[in-house]
Formats: C-alpha cells, structure tokens, sequence
C-alpha cells in the first residue's frame, strides 16, 4: 500500500534547499510505493497550524528544473522548537493528511525536530518514519563531509572578495577594508572568504575566525603593520569572532536578539572594527556586511553543489524507502582529483544540536600546506555553471509555491 509523504523547510535560507526538495519530490513521483506528496508551509509550524499544500502540480519535469535553481526556500521556512505539548497535535495532521514518512530539510536545530519526532513517533510505534536532509551554508553539521548550500555560498564569497580587493586597490591611498562573513561558531564561510589568499594572493592580508580568540589591540597593530608596507588592507572577518574569554567582539554593536533555539543574532562586527580602527588609526575604513546575499546569490550558485542537493533529495527517499528513520543523509568524501563523494546516513543524534569547526589543524593560515589542503577542499564544492532558466523577456523564473 501507498504511503503519503510530507516535506518541510527550516532554519536558514540557501540557494542550494530547493534543488534537495526537487530531489525528494522527483523520487516520489516515480516510486509506486508513495501516494501523496505534500509540503508544510513554514516548516513543522505549517504542520501545526494545518497550512499544509499538494506539491503534485510541481512535479512536472520543467517545474522541477525551475525549482532547482530558485533560491531560498519556496516552501518558506521557520525557526521553531518543538514544544511537548505540539507532538499530539504533529501526530493529528499527520493522520489527517495519511503521512508515513516525513522529509525535513535542515541544518542543526532542524535536526534536532527531526530527532524529537522520531523518538516520539517510535515510542507511539505508528510506524511513521522522519528522515532528516541536511542544509546550511555554514557547513557546520558533523559527520557530512559538506553541507548542501555551502558550495554556492563559497563561490559567491570567492568571486565577491576578489572583486572588493580589486575595487579597493585602485587608489594611493591608505585604507582598509572590512569584510564580515556569516558564521556563528564556525569559520567555513570565512575560508572561502580567504580563498584568493591560500590560491597565492597576498589578499585579503587578515581573515579571522571564530575558532581562534581575536584580540582587537593586535588586530590594530597588525593594521598599522601592514599599512607600513602597503596601501590597502583587506579583512575578511566571521561575524561570529570572540575573545579569549569566548565573549563575542562589538557585542554592544549586536541587538541581543535571540531567536526561539536561544542562539543570538549576530551581525554589526564590521562596523565595530571600523569604528575601532578610524579610531586608533584614523585612515580611510570602510565596513562591509554581505548579509543575505551570500546564501541567495543564485547567478552565482555551484552547479557541483545544486546537483549533490538534489541527489541527496533522492537519497532520502532511497532511505525512506528502506525503511529507515531517525537518520540524515551525509555526503563523504572519496577523493578531490577527481573530486568524488558517496551518500550515506548516520543516526541523527550524531548531528542533531552539535557543530563541527574548522579543523585545528588548519588554523595555521599561513602555512603553505594548510593553505593547499584548504584550497584542495573547498575547490570541487565550488565548481560549475548552470545555464539559468529564463522568461520571454530573459529574465530568470524562480518557483512560487502558493
């Protein structure tokens, strides 16, 4: 007999989620063992709030092409911790709409509902099965050798900092340039960000990351240093920087914000740096925070990373299929040159609530090895163009799920 399908989106937005999406509705739709296919609005609050839709019309081969190359996340998304009191109402809509197998696309908090839906659904012995497909640009999840959405997010901070390091050159003039790159707890972003400089350039000539404690009066001295010899400076500067204390730098810049998983919004650190160095320095300085756009650029998306997207969206169902549940996908990594990767699952409590930083071997950022072993990893994620999908006027089509 058929079983229904639910899928649902979380967490942040990336160019590469919608492409995992497509990969788990195109297996679905050829599989004889799945009936329905449907998607939660807003992720598990669609689910309990009934704002549940048919993704059936979407199914075509053409809306699915299009859908793969539609930034962020047409189902929307959310940020919701589940609560004990909303499992009883989850397993309700769930025997509304038949569900048998629930398909949650996410990145660490994500996996902890998958988690929580599991052993609750287990412990109910209903028989559904959640299964967690992983996503953040972060590419913080352990146990996954890269996280879909990450490779697109890389290219766009590659060819954005190499353009801001030739904007900034232009002139005889002493200035410095900030950079703040997205990243809580962990310097992957930041990597990418300082990729021209492990591929040779002297540029950007500082790259700071969260996993190594920043201390603002040697960030100055090293400025001055620097502009001694040169006219520009260029920083490339996680959002997420701490001092040896663990105490997050230009913390009286940041809202205070937190959001319902306790983590605070982060953002303003550029602007503090800037402050600081026009102030002890007193050259030309100027901040640049790229914000949202370094998870939504999809003129510049990885065409490595938006196909590993929806190939592990057929993974899932794979995995589905088999019967498993509790578990993410993963990705590991068989070879760079040529680049290969296999899909696999681990349990999801290996991945649920935990992070990976950047290896501690690879915070020597000026050793030659380090800097090739970098390279040799974020390169294959990063590789490929993909002819966008375009109207009569040649404007690119993106998907709008209503």
């Amino acid at each position: 007999m058929a079983t229904n399908i639910l899928i649902g989106l979380s967490g942040g937005p990336s160019v590469a989620i919608n492409a995992s999406l497509a990969g788990i509705m195109e297996a679905a739709v050829t599989s004889d063992r799945i009936g329905c296919i449907y998607g939660s609005r807003h992720g598990i609050q669609g689910v309990l709030h009934g704002d549940v839709i048919s993704l059936e019309p979407y199914c075509t081969p053409r809306q699915l092409q299009i859908l793969c190359q539609t930034p962020a996340m047409a189902l929307g998304s959310c940020r919701r911790k589940l609560r004990q009191e909303d499992f009883p109402h989850i397993e309700a809509m769930f025997r509304q709409f038949g569900i048998g197998q629930f398909y949650y696309i996410g990145g660490n908090d994500s996996m902890d509902t998958v988690l929580q839906l599991d052993r609750y659904f287990k412990s109910r012995e209903n028989g559904v099965q959640v299964i967690g497909v992983p996503k953040t640009i972060d590419n913080d999840l352990p146990i996954t050798d890269h996280t879909p959405g990450f490779g697109s997010a890389a290219k766009y901070l590659y060819h954005t900092m190499s353009e801001i390091i030739r904007d900034s050159e232009i002139y005889p003039v002493k200035n410095v340039v900030i950079v703040e790159i997205m990243g809580r707890n962990s310097g992957w972003l930041t990597l990418a960000g300082g990729l021209s400089h492990f591929l040779g350039n002297p540029l950007p000539q500082i790259i700071a990351l969260p996993e190594t404690p920043f201390d603002e009066m040697d960030f100055v001295s090293r400025v001055c240093s620097l502009l001694e010899t040169q006219n520009t400076v260029i920083c490339a500067v996680s959002e997420g920087i701490r001092d040896k204390s663990g105490e997050y730098i230009g913390m009286s810049a940041k809202s205070g914000v937190v959001d319902n998983f306790g983590h605070t919004y982060l953002s303003g650190v550029g602007k503090y740096l800037e402050a600081l160095v026009m102030n002890k320095i007193g050259c030309k300085v100027r901040s640049i925070e790229l914000n949202v756009m370094q998870r939504c650029s999809s003129h510049l998306a990885s065409k490595t990373d938006l196909e590993e997207a929806r190939e592990i969206g057929r993974a899932a169902v794979q995995a589905g299929l088999e019967g498993k549940s509790g578990v993410t996908l993963t990705f590991q990594r068989v070879s760079n040159a040529p680049y290969r990767v296999e899909i696999g699952s681990t349990d999801v409590a290996n991945i649920a609530n935990l992070a990976k930083d950047v290896p501690e071997e690879w915070l020597d950022l000026e050793n030659p090895a380090v800097q090739k072993e970098i390279a040799d990893y974020l390169l294959p994620l990063m590789q490929g163009e993909l002819s966008p999908i375009r109207d009569e006027t040649g404007l690119p089509l993106y998907i709008q799920m209503q």
